[in-house]
């Protein structure tokens, strides 16, 4: 009788069950974390666009701190204006009904995703 060694069938059936699990659980995860990274890149984008309007509106309160002008302008060209290097690749603007005068609520659409999110310009006239 030889004495031979290596893995049973039993033993290797295992194996294959033990991976089909870890794949069956690994690859909903996956999936699902791109999808969340697609949207924390477009509240990214948002909540930076609202954060350079801040700082915009904020710079053209203080005595000859400038500001940009964004008063009567659209979406697109406010945000290419306060944000530097313009709007990311990816993304477009379009402006929800003006509510207040000088605010801007605009749509940030992404569009590898479909997905939305809001984000505020507040309008600054030039002084």
């Amino acid at each position: 009788m030889r004495n031979e060694k290596g893995f049973t069938m039993i033993e290797l059936v295992m194996v294959i069950v033990l991976l089909g699990i870890l794949a069956a659980v690994a690859i909903p995860r996956y999936i699902n974390l791109r999808t969340q990274a697609l949207q924390a890149a477009l509240d990214g984008v948002a909540g930076s666009i609202s954060g350079a309007s801040a700082v915009n509106y904020a710079a053209a309160q203080v005595p000859g701190g400038g500001g940009t002008t964004t008063t009567g302008s659209s979406c697109s060209a406010a945000a290419t204006a306060i944000l530097q290097g313009g709007i990311p690749a990816g993304y477009t603007l379009t402006a929800l009904p003006l509510l207040v005068a000088g605010v801007n609520t605009c749509v940030v659409t992404q569009t590898d995703g479909g997905d939305t999110a809001n984000s505020t310009i507040i309008g600054v006239t030039a002084l």
